[in-house]
């Protein structure tokens, strides 16, 4: 279960805010010498919102590229929420709203094409 402080963290991010995020990812799948399961991160991003249907996740948009006014291909790291240890505002609306609107817009329309590309209609 998440712990209140991590719980008050993510109510206080706002749409367009530069975030680092503080979380653990899975091990690689190989031993190393004297290495353990949890593998500290550090990402830092600007926060789209919190996305998922069964778990979850913190959407950071790292780069974007405007290709013409409101449209952006976007470089994001999705960070399970439930993986995450900390979550600290660096520097409140870093963009404007309406930037962080239409990035969060091209994210999610570039999604729903790379979904739609992967469905097969075998009919």
């Amino acid at each position: 279960m998440m712990n209140k402080r991590l719980m008050k963290q993510v109510k206080a991010l706002q749409l367009g805010d530069l975030v680092r995020v503080e979380w653990f990812d899975a091990s690689v799948g190989r031993s190393l010498r004297g290495g353990g399961i949890d593998i500290p991160v550090k990402s830092w991003g600007i926060y789209l919102g919190m996305l998922g249907e069964k778990k979850k996740h913190i959407i950071l948009a790292q780069n974007n590229f405007s290709f013409t006014d409101g449209l952006y291909d976007v470089d994001y790291t999705a960070i399970p929420l439930s993986w995450s240890v900390e979550i600290v505002v660096c520097s409140g609306q870093e963009i404007s709203l309406e930037e962080a609107k239409m990035l969060l817009s091209s994210f999610l329309q570039g999604r729903y094409r790379t979904l739609k590309q992967k469905i097969v209609n075998h009919s």
